[in-house]
């Protein structure tokens, strides 16, 4: 993600309802961090509109997907899971091992995808979220050493 792309990518976020509400300076925050290498960050964009993004931070040696969009339009052509294919390649080579998320209790298109991604669910966390009050499942997906 570029500076060019955030006014696309916030717009996305913002049109859809199971996304969390970012500040201009938590979006400011994510490009500073991409630059320092302590997020990646994806973007897909066609015919010069964003089509999705998703965003992780990173620790090693874990990583948190912070969040991940794609466009009504784009939806069920794939893009999550070449977002989820390319980000493993690439977080691996920073050193993570195991990728964290966590995700509302009732998203079920979401909860689907993670599980066939191969994340299992580790915990819960009670009334996480606001608006509306609801729990947070915590997920977790190991991933492969390197060959």
């Amino acid at each position: 993600m570029t500076a060019a792309d955030l006014a696309g990518v916030r717009a996305l976020a913002a049109s859809i309802a199971e996304a969390p509400v970012w500040s201009e300076s938590a979006w400011e925050t994510t490009l500073r961090s991409r630059d320092e290498g302590i997020r990646l960050v994806l973007v897909a964009e066609a015919e010069g509109a964003i089509k999705g993004f998703a965003i992780f931070s990173i620790l090693a040696p874990e990583a948190e997907l912070e969040l991940i969009a794609v466009a009504e339009s784009a939806r069920r052509q794939g893009l999550a899971s070449r977002f989820f294919a390319t980000s493993k390649e690439q977080l691996k080579g920073t050193g993570v091992t195991e990728i964290l998320l966590e995700v509302r209790a009732s998203n079920e298109a979401a909860l689907g995808f993670y599980l066939r991604e191969g994340f299992v669910t580790q915990g819960r966390r009670k009334g996480y979220y606001i608006d509306p009050v609801e729990d947070a499942l915590l997920m977790r997906l190991i991933l492969e050493p390197p060959r």
